[in-house]
């Protein structure tokens, strides 16, 4: 029987599959060999899957592409990404100290801060530049240049919402603490007729003018402990709505995640990722 090698990471909690793109035989469906691997009883459990392949033209090192474990492509991940490129410096596959990654999104910027030589990884991105229309998030419900405090029902109660794309599309909810049900809020809001495409749905509790605390529903794959596309948005949206500066450290249910949302429009977010094993998974199952 024909095998899948693949390598479990997480970042701050937030599990990804990597898998080498030559790995996977070409019948194979992408969306129900993520939707199958990622489940957490009967599958090797994950938040997604990373796929993996060299850009032959130069233009960037690798490509990756992010499957959610409802089997929809996501346009960008943070942690995911981070994960797949821990892969590459794992298994030795790269070894300069930056690295080109190009996604749906666009082609990202890596560099190697540190590693422990046992799977554990530190590394700083630049993800690109966040954008603000609602056309560009998309917000279906709004015709103005951005989407910042606007109200939106879900449940008969009321959310003001503030969103970016920073690669995905995050909508905000600023909050005072979480003790009200923000899992079926996010479960609710994700699919809201506001977001033509979904979105990840953040809770933001400002600390201060330099640290958040957040809590994550995920586009895709529901509650999750860390995101990098969640905590960018979040940090961003803090700062361009004056609650905080440009340098923000994001404390999610995983840990800390640090944002920087440079003067040329830049995020650049620092983060870890971990090597947790590796295993084959049946084509057949695929």
């Amino acid at each position: 029987m024909s095998r899948i090698k693949f390598s479990k990471f997480h970042g701050f909690g937030n599990d990804y599959i990597v898998i080498e793109r030559s790995a996977i035989p070409q019948t194979t469906d992408l969306s129900r060999l993520a939707r199958n691997i990622c489940l957490r009883n009967t599958g090797a459990g994950a938040d997604g899957i990373a796929v993996v392949s060299p850009v032959e033209n130069g233009s960037a090192d690798y490509y990756c592409e992010i499957v959610n474990p409802d089997g929809s492509v996501a346009g960008f991940s943070g942690n995911g990404t981070r994960c797949a490129v821990s892969y590459l410096y794992h298994n030795q596959m790269w070894n300069n100290p930056s690295l080109r990654l190009e996604t749906k999104s666009g082609i990202k910027n890596y560099a190697l801060l540190e590693s422990d030589g046992n799977g554990h990884f530190v590394f700083e991105a630049e993800i690109g530049k966040p954008r603000f229309s609602s056309v560009e998030i998309p917000f279906a419900a709004d015709n103005s240049s951005d989407v910042i405090d606007r109200e939106i029902r879900y449940a008969g109660e009321a959310f003001r919402v503030s969103c970016v794309n920073v690669g995905n599309p995050v909508a905000c909810v600023f909050v005072n603490d979480f003790s009200f049900d923000w899992l079926a809020a996010g479960r609710g809001l994700e699919v809201h007729e506001a977001f033509p495409q979904r979105a990840n749905i953040v809770f933001i509790n400002v600390l201060s003018s330099d640290i958040i605390e957040i809590r994550i529903w995920e586009r895709g794959a529901g509650e999750t402990a860390a995101s990098g596309t969640c905590s960018s948005g979040a940090a961003v949206l803090s700062a361009y709505t004056g609650r905080t500066g440009r340098v923000v450290k994001v404390v999610s249910e995983g840990g800390i995640t640090s944002v920087t949302w440079r003067a040329d429009n830049e995020i650049v977010l620092t983060g870890n990722a971990d090597f947790i094993y590796s295993g084959e998974w049946p084509a057949a199952a695929a």
